[in-house]
């Protein structure tokens, strides 16, 4: 089972030294990672694993029965042997986009939540420009103004974010109701990691996100479309 290393708070690890567990002609799984694997609206990691004799770009990470796979791109040399120890590096410039919009999403769900009453059926992150889908409401131009409006009002607020393991109880009985789905996730996974944006918002997640409010930069909202009843998109980006 490979360790995620990231969790819960070290997002800005982006290199590091781990053991070959198994390596194929299409991936890599180490013993630990900080290689953020695909989920929850984020794309994976990309970077690179280089150990001596050879050197293989990556170009995603996926999890597998607990086992994190590291897919390999274009590759040198021949593959390393169990036990091999490997230097790996994270593309950082990638990481640190896509942490600062998956914060961003977590700003805009919680302030279309607070004053719409609308809750995130579902998001996808990219490294330029980001979705949410939120239900049920119907948006017009003003609300799209206003949400934009507040969203950046609390980035400027600069709110501290914190990431830790908390036990699943206190979570269930903290987190607003609307801000999460935690039917979705098995009871067995217990603790839960929580992203929580001080005097602002709570929200179990396993993503990787900024320390602070004012790294995310200046969100803009650049389209909202109808999803079906009573279900709105909106697509955003971020500006330094």
């Amino acid at each position: 089972m490979t360790e995620l290393r990231y969790l819960p708070d070290d997002d800005t690890t982006y290199s590091f030294d781990a053991t070959v567990e198994e390596a194929t002609d299409e991936f890599i799984v180490l013993d630990g990672t900080y290689f953020y694997p695909e989920g929850g609206g984020q794309p994976a990691d990309n970077g690179t694993i280089s150990w001596n004799g050879g050197e293989a770009k990556i170009t995603d990470v996926r999890k597998d029965h607990g086992d994190v796979h590291h897919v390999l791109g274009e590759r040198s040399g021949d593959l390393p042997e169990a036990g091999t120890t490997v230097s790996a590096a994270v593309d950082a410039d990638r990481r640190k986009r896509l942490a600062r919009m998956h914060t961003a999403q977590h700003v805009v769900s919680r302030v279309v939540l607070d004053e719409y009453g609308a809750t995130t059926a579902g998001n996808q992150i990219h490294e330029t420009r980001s979705r949410i889908d939120f239900e049920p409401v119907a948006f017009d131009d003003d609300d799209i103004e206003y949400i934009e409006q507040l969203s950046n009002e609390a980035i400027e607020a600069d709110y501290s974010v914190i990431k830790e393991n908390r036990p699943r109880k206190v979570v269930e009985d903290e987190v607003d109701e609307g801000r999460a789905l935690l039917h979705l996730i098995p009871d067995s996974v217990d603790p839960l990691r929580v992203v929580e944006i001080t005097a602002f918002d709570m929200c179990p997640c396993g993503g990787t996100h900024v320390e602070h409010l004012g790294e995310v930069g200046t969100i803009r909202i650049t389209d909202r479309t109808s999803k079906g009843k009573d279900t709105e998109r909106i697509e955003f980006e971020l500006t330094p």
